[in-house]
């Protein structure tokens, strides 16, 4: 792909654009939807000028900082009256540091470090954006299988990962019980089928070869 491929794109990407917000403009100036579109249609040059490149992190970090533009500037134009993007920003530059960061993701140290960064982050918008539910409970049960994954796969330890993976899934339907409906216990349910992922490993995979 020459530079002069990358022109038409650019140029038919900016006057795809501009002919959506005059449309736009014409037909429903109160609300601005023209930037949906934009926004998928400059996603358009810029995947096929950096996979041209085969610059990885370069496009990574643009598209983090697009994503991340696209979300404040929603929020603003949509419903300015909660920050709703901070909850979106923080998954859109994570993306371009990981890539950064390369194999160096595999380590134990930065997974830790990561799991810690997601966990503090959503814990402190729950507490000052809304405090009225403990929903900082879900990122943090996600954030906790980055870590605990690679440390049981490397020791090849994948009972211990089924008991470790069982175990935290039971406490945190647990503790979702007990924040949205303590009234009624349902997390038996659930609990009782994930209790079959380290039981058939056990006897299928550990007692048989004890058995051989």
């Amino acid at each position: 792909m020459n530079k002069y491929t990358m022109s038409f794109v650019w140029s038919g990407s900016i006057m795809t654009i501009s002919f959506l917000a005059i449309i736009n403009l014409l037909t429903s100036r109160n609300y601005p939807w023209f930037v949906y579109p934009s926004f998928c249609i400059l996603c358009i040059p810029l995947i096929l000028h950096y996979l041209f490149k085969r610059d990885i992190r370069a496009f990574s970090i643009m598209g983090g900082l697009l994503l991340s533009s696209f979300f404040i500037l929603s929020n603003y134009l949509f419903s300015p009256s909660h920050p709703w993007f901070w909850y979106a920003v923080f998954p859109a530059l994570l993306w371009p540091i990981i890539v950064c960061m390369g194999k160096k993701t595999a380590l134990i140290g930065y997974a830790v470090i990561g799991c810690i960064s997601i966990i503090l982050y959503y814990s402190t918008l729950n507490i000052v954006l809304s405090p009225g539910y403990p929903w900082a409970i879900y990122p943090a049960y996600v954030a906790i299988w980055w870590p605990s994954t690679l440390y049981f796969i490397k020791r090849k330890q994948y009972f211990g990962f089924s008991i470790f993976g069982a175990l935290l899934t039971i406490l945190f339907f647990t503790i979702v019980n007990i924040c949205s409906s303590p009234d009624e216990i349902w997390a038996v349910y659930p609990a009782f089928a994930i209790l079959w992922w380290p039981l058939s490993y056990y006897y299928f995979k550990v007692k048989s070869k004890s058995n051989d």
